[in-house]
């Protein structure tokens, strides 16, 4: 089964459905990508809070995982996804 009909045919609200085809559009071969919240919000029309709900329920549902990556100084830099 392809990504798309798997996510077709899942109990997923279309928000998540959304979120989870622009991850796989920026993704490279290995189904990674590290898109900003605020960017991924902007570019497909979503507040950053349905964003956050939506990766949440993509995690939750067991397509993607979520690292967070740091900067040299301790700080947060930003979140590396991996689709599944």
């Amino acid at each position: 089964m392809s990504y798309f009909q798997k996510i077709y045919h899942s109990e997923l609200n279309h928000r998540a459905r959304a979120v989870y085809m622009y991850l796989k559009d920026h993704a490279d071969r290995e189904g990674k990508c590290w898109p900003g919240i605020r960017t991924m919000a902007q570019e497909l029309g979503l507040s950053r809070s349905t964003v956050k709900r939506a990766l949440d329920d993509l995690c939750k549902a067991g397509l993607l995982t979520r690292e967070p990556r740091w900067r040299e100084n301790g700080s947060l830099t930003s979140n590396l996804y991996r689709l599944r």
